[in-house]
């Protein structure tokens, strides 16, 4: 599987460890940065550019992390079609994309062990989106709104 990954300064050292076990798993990892520890960089540009690679990489998955994952989820949500969503658990995790077909996961460093998290994207990657009618109807309910409203609707 492809997976487009990207954090910012708070979440540099897990996105590091999940390039190394993803990879070690046979997964195609696409860093889109940060490349290097600075305290002072943002989040917003790195989360997007992973997102819009998921959006032109049709089967692919993203993660995206930061210190609590809340600003990263928000800011991979801003490309239309991403469907990011706060893992804060295995269940949560498997729920996302059972139910919501999320092809973003955003996770906080600072809010679990790197095991911890490790385990719930794993868990992530590995739940196929159950294809269910009322979950489908949703998803076509926000895509639809997506593509018809202005901001201000």
């Amino acid at each position: 599987m492809h997976i487009h990954i990207a954090s910012d300064h708070a979440g540099f050292e897990l996105k590091q460890a999940l390039i190394d076990h993803l990879t070690a798993q046979g997964h195609n990892l696409i860093d889109h940065g940060a490349y290097a520890y600075d305290p002072m960089d943002d989040y917003p540009g790195f989360c997007q550019e992973a997102a819009k690679a998921v959006m032109r990489d049709y089967g692919s998955m993203g993660v995206v992390i930061g210190g609590s994952g809340n600003g990263e989820q928000i800011a991979a949500n801003k490309i239309r079609g991403v469907r990011a969503a706060l893992v804060w658990s295995v269940r949560t995790a498997k729920l996302a994309r059972a139910h919501n077909d999320a092809n973003i996961a955003a996770i906080g460093s600072r809010e679990h062990s790197q095991a911890e998290a490790i385990e719930i994207i794993d868990a992530f990657l590995s739940e196929p989106f159950s294809g269910d009618a009322r979950h489908l109807r949703r998803i076509k309910q926000i895509i639809h709104y997506e593509s018809h409203s202005t901001s201000a609707d």
